[in-house]
Formats: C-alpha cells, sequence, structure tokens
C-alpha cells in the first residue's frame, strides 16, 4: 500500500500491476494513528451486458480508477433499510447516504483495509453477502467495515474486508422456461441465479486481483446476514464450488432462505404472475419494461435450481428431510461423534483467556474436506413480522394453521405447543404467533441446517452460536441486532441516568429501581429510570420497554461487541471460534462464553420442533411461517 501527500493530506493509492491501473481510495474517518484505515470504494468488479443475463469479470480499467464514493447500487425501492427500520432510529440520525441507482452499474465492490497492507501481507480476506432480499446494498452505513478492520489491528488479526453490490429481485433472480431458451439463444448456461453469478464473479476479482491491496486470494472467508447468508448457502451447494472453490470458509448468520429451491418450472409459475399483474406477455416485453416496475414486484424471489448452478447430484434441497427418520438418527450419533473428535482442536491463547472452556487452535488440514461453517440466529427474528402477526385472529389463525399442515392431529400439536386456540385472548395471540414464526422461518431451519452440514462434513467443522443479546432500543434480540454489535457503527444511546453498572441503584417496596438521591419531592416519574435516551451523537431511541432501563449499556455492549468481533477474526484466520461441541452464547445482559448443548437446548424450543416441526417436513413449514408473516387474507366481500 502506497499513501500519497496531495496538500498536506494523505491519499490511499494502491499501484495494481496486473490491472494496469492505479486506485486512489480514502482514509477512514475511524483511522487513528495507531490503527489506520483505508478504504477504496465503488471499484466495478463485472458488466452486465444486458437484462436477465450473465455477468462478466472486469480486468480493464482507465490508468487512474477513483474510488472515493461508492458506486452505484442495484434499482429498489426507496425506503429505509430492513437494519436501520429494526434498529428503531429517527429520521433525523440516518446518513443521507444518497447512494446511485443502475441497473448495469451496480457490480461494483469496496475494499477496507489496513493502511500498513501490502502486496506482501497476505492478509486473511472477509467478503460480506448483504442481506436484505430484495433491497440492501454493500454500501450501507449500518455495515460499513471500517470500525470491523481497526478492531482487527488492534486485536493483532488484521483482515481486509470486502463487501459487494450485485443485482436483486427480479433482476438478479428472475427465471422460467422461456427465458431459459432465450438465455440458451444468447449463449449463457442455465437462467436466474444472476445475482448470485454476480457474487461469483466477485468472488473471482478478489481471487485474481486482491492481493496488492494486502489481501490473500486464497484465505476467503464469506460471511452475511439474512439472504446473504441464505446466497451462502447456495455457494456452498455449488457445482462452481465443487469444481473451484474461492473461500476457504464462511459464517452464515440468521440466514433467510428457501430449504427447498424451487425449479425452472416453479420459478416460471411466479414468474407469469408477475408478468399478468404488469400486463406484458413475452421476455421481450419483460426486458423492456422500466426498471422502476420491476423493482416494486419480485419481493420473494431468490436461488432457482436450473440444473446448472448446483452441484451434480443434488437432491433440490438444503437439508435432509427430517420426516424420514435420519434427522433424529444424526442428532443422536453426533454427541458421541463430537466428543470423539473434539482432541483435533486446540484454542488460541488469546480466545481461552476469555472464555471458561478451552477452546482448540488451528484448524486441521483434511482434504476433501468441505469449508468450515460458523452458523447461527439471533433469538427474536420475527420481530420483523410484528405488524402482520398482529392483524390475526385467534379463530383466523387457528384456521390457517389447519388449512396449511393438511393434518388435523399435527396442526392440533402445533396449537398446542404454541399455545394457540380459537380462545387465545387478542393481545396475547400477536406473541405466540410470532414465536411460531421464529421457529418456522429462523430457529428451527437453522439448527437442520446446522446438523445437515455437520453432518456433510463427517460430523465435524460447523460451529454453533445464538445471538440472544438485547438490541439497545428494542429491548430484544431482534433480526439483524448481530450487526450492531459485528459492525459497530449504529450510536449507543446514552443512558440519561446512570446504569446498574455505573451506580448503587436500590429497589423500593414496589421492585422500581430509585438512586438513592432520589429526594421524597420527586415524582415516581421523574425519580423512576427513564424510558428514553439520546446518543453521544444525539441520535434519539425510545425504548419499547415497559418500565426500568434499557438493558444495554456501555459494559455489555462492549462486552459482547469484543467477543463477536474477536471470533469471528479467529476463525477468519482459520482457527477454531471454540470447542465444536458446544454452542457460543452472546447474550443476554452481556452474558458471553462456551456452553454445554443442555445450554442450547433450553435457549430454543428444541424438544417442541421435534414433536410438532419435524413431523410436518420442511416444506409445510416453511408455508406455514410464510403465510403467518403475510398475514390474514384479504376480506374479498364489499364493504358498504
Amino acid at each position: 500500500m502506497i499513501a500519497k501527500i496531495l496538500d498536506g493530506v494523505q491519499e490511499p493509492v494502491v499501484l495494481h500491476d496486473d490491472l494496469k491501473t492505479t486506485f486512489t481510495g480514502v482514509v477512514h474517518e475511524v483511522s487513528t494513528p495507531d490503527a489506520p484505515v483505508h478504504q477504496y470504494l465503488g471499484i466495478k468488479y463485472a458488466t452486465i451486458p444486458a437484462r436477465f443475463r450473465q455477468s462478466k469479470v472486469l480486468t480493464r480499467y482507465p490508468p487512474l480508477t477513483d474510488c472515493s464514493r461508492h458506486g452505484p447500487i442495484c434499482p429498489q425501492a426507496k425506503f429505509k433499510s430492513v437494519e436501520e427500520e429494526l434498529f428503531n432510529l429517527t429520521e433525523d440520525c440516518i446518513p443521507n447516504q444518497a447512494l446511485e441507482q443502475s441497473e448495469f452499474d451496480c457490480l461494483n465492490l469496496n475494499i477496507t483495509c489496513p493502511a500498513s497492507a501490502t502486496p506482501d501481507s497476505h492478509l486473511p480476506v472477509m467478503l460480506w453477502i448483504h442481506g436484505g432480499g430484495n433491497r440492501g446494498s454493500g454500501a450501507n452505513w449500518v455495515t460499513d467495515a471500517g470500525p470491523l478492520v481497526q478492531k482487527s489491528i488492534q486485536f493483532g488479526k488484521p483482515v481486509v474486508v470486502v463487501s459487494i453490490n450485485f443485482r436483486l429481485g427480479l433482476l438478479g433472480f428472475a427465471a422460467s422456461p422461456a427465458l431459459h431458451e432465450d438465455n440458451a439463444a444468447a449463449g449463457d448456461e442455465g437462467v436466474g441465479n444472476y445475482g448470485l453469478r454476480d457474487q461469483r464473479r466477485a468472488m473471482e476479482w478478489v481471487y485474481r486481483f486482491i492481493q496488492p491491496f494486502g489481501g490473500n486470494p486464497n484465505n476467503v472467508t464469506l460471511f452475511g446476514e439474512a439472504s446473504g447468508a441464505g446466497d451462502i448457502l447456495c455457494h456452498l451447494h455449488s457445482s462452481a464450488n465443487e469444481v473451484a472453490p474461492l473461500f476457504q470458509r464462511s459464517i452464515v448468520q440468521s440466514a433467510s432462505v428457501d430449504l427447498e429451491v424451487p425449479n425452472v418450472q416453479s420459478a416460471g409459475w411466479e414468474l407469469r404472475k408477475t408478468m399478468a399483474s404488469l400486463r406484458v406477455q413475452t421476455v421481450e416485453d419483460l426486458r423492456k419494461l422500466p426498471v422502476e416496475k420491476l423493482v416494486m414486484l419480485g419481493e420473494n424471489v431468490r436461488a432457482t435450481d436450473d440444473g446448472v448452478f448446483f452441484r451434480k447430484g443434488w437432491s433440490g434441497s438444503l437439508v435432509s428431510d427430517p420426516t424420514d427418520g435420519s434427522w433424529a438418527a444424526h442428532e443422536q450419533h453426533l454427541g458421541s461423534h463430537l466428543e470423539s473428535h473434539s482432541h483435533h482442536f486446540k484454542a488460541a491463547r488469546h480466545l481461552r483467556e476469555h472464555s471458561r472452556s478451552h477452546s482448540r487452535s488451528r484448524m486441521p488440514h483434511l482434504p476433501h474436506v468441505r469449508q468450515p461453517i460458523l452458523i447461527g440466529d439471533c433469538g427474536a427474528e420475527s420481530l420483523l413480522w410484528s405488524l402482520p402477526a398482529s392483524l390475526w385472529t385467534s379463530p383466523g389463525a387457528v384456521k390457517r394453521i389447519r388449512a396449511i399442515c393438511q393434518s388435523l392431529t399435527k396442526a392440533n400439536t402445533i396449537l398446542r405447543l404454541y399455545d394457540i386456540s380459537a380462545a387465545t385472548p387478542a393481545d396475547e395471540l400477536p406473541d405466540r404467533v410470532l414465536e411460531l414464526v421464529n421457529d418456522t422461518r429462523f430457529a428451527w431451519p437453522t439448527e437442520m441446517l446446522a446438523s445437515s452440514l455437520r453432518a456433510e462434513r463427517g460430523g465435524h467443522g460447523v460451529w454453533r452460536y445464538v445471538f440472544d443479546q438485547e438490541g439497545p432500543s428494542r429491548g430484544v434480540p431482534h433480526h439483524a441486532v448481530d450487526l450492531m454489535y459485528l459492525f459497530d457503527n449504529v450510536p449507543l444511546p446514552t443512558l440519561s441516568t446512570p446504569s446498574f453498572y455505573d451506580c448503587d441503584l436500590v429497589p423500593n417496596e414496589n421492585g422500581c429501581y430509585y438512586s438513592d438521591d432520589d429526594d421524597d419531592s420527586s415524582s415516581d416519574d421523574e425519580a423512576m429510570i427513564t424510558k428514553c435516551g439520546t446518543g453521544s451523537d444525539g441520535t434519539r431511541y425510545e425504548y419499547d420497554a415497559d418500565w426500568a432501563m434499557p438493558v444495554v449499556d456501555d459494559w455489555t455492549y462492549s462486552r459482547v461487541r469484543n467477543a463477536v468481533q474477536e471470533r469471528w477474526l479467529a476463525f477468519a484466520y482459520g482457527e477454531a471460534p471454540w470447542r465444536e461441541d458446544r454452542v457460543f452464547v452472546f447474550g443476554p445482559e452481556g452474558e458471553t462464553g462456551e456452553r454445554s448443548m443442555c445450554i442450547f437446548e433450553a435457549r430454543r424450543r428444541t424438544q417442541v420442533w421435534r414433536e410438532a416441526l419435524a413431523p410436518l417436513g420442511i416444506g409445510l413449514v416453511q408455508k406455514l411461517g410464510v403465510e403467518l408473516c403475510n398475514g390474514p387474507p384479504a376480506d374479498p366481500r364489499p364493504r358498504w
């Protein structure tokens, strides 16, 4: 890495011999003299020849390439990001990024690296695949990699982080038999999965060109959240990964994915409905439509099993079917198998100092073993669907669950174990529906994925975590809350009164907490710990809790942030982040550490999954979750 001085300001520069260009970047705003960070933004990595065509890696650049600002992102509806909605931030505290949108210039990436990195540094590369479904980008301020790279320097494990933009929604995943024929006539193999192939092009670019930025092309870790995590699972099962793997390990955070990937015919049926709503009949008509119309549709469109992208002999499912008895047998086998293999790992010194149990060190080189995986979920992912959950009536929810299950016995088991009946009080029903949604959309599929991936790897190579640490504004471990701690960009609200860890607070006879210096003249509302706060930058948060203080203060936030960053970085360095036969817990209330699998059983409704969800099968379980997330069907009767 070279930094030249222009007008007294240091300007990061990379002289790239292979690409015959000079990349000029920026000094990241978090950069400090002891941990300087450089960033190269908006580097175009591939080109798009036409709508619904596969991208090609870009290898020609001008002599000087300006990387001082973010490049265009994939066209999408202009709403707040999913993360910003969940974090409960007010409009005035969300940075106005004003990112340009472009259908054909959106394939660009951002590189964040230590300022001291050189082509000889060979630092591990972490490639971030963003979530958000048909919205979001690799330029989102929430997941900016500056603080993470800076922390990697301070931890003594410096990394290079790459975030990418790729095609979304219909632009990235439309598929049908007619589109398949159209692609074949143009010389493209397969159909759909354009966004997945864009991601693969980005991996190819990183493999070929990351070394001058200080990265090691042979030490790449994919990490992603929600739909991005689901994309990583697709890459793990891809034919390209079988032939020429371009990453060495992966981190799957709160994966949102169809475990049974639809084929071209099924995807085509959905696309035909979309085309009918747009009043177009041919692929050519679809290509001519203004992009603004396409981005409003295709919210749930993703991967398609086109017979090309996924590896040969693949069953079409990302997990083994629990109804055939193999899941239970594998779960029984797993405990003893992991115990017999735990001696292969030895903990890194700095991780042992922060863990209650003895983790193991560098992962052994085992030929013909699939990439190691770190996988987990958050405790209250279903907060995403609070509104549709609140619209259900008790009789309506019961009726819908029975209709989807196609078995009165199986439906009644679900209703009993999730405590839902036609008589469930209206104020209690949303929470119970959200519990069922959480298990059908995230918690049980995550465990199914972990078990299936572990089985594929001979009983090892998979590390399990649960993220139950609360978010500062919501008071629950909602979807994407782990991104706040991992990337460390969302301002933590400052408590308007000291926390438990900063002062002595004692409960009164009613169980409420007051400070010792409260006088009798203060009202209860004034003396009680406030439910509102402001961040150090003026950010306003309103807490959902009905009483008491937020559970996240500086101490708990720092503890969980450091724990998740340390272990993600250790994994990127090829170390075992904790013992394989344990689960790592993040939260609640600042708790971190390795725990036995018995704790996992207590943290998640595993017995309920066995009794209620496993007999139903993967397909119906996911359909149940989706239907409940959609809310009750609209009443077709006219209202006068």
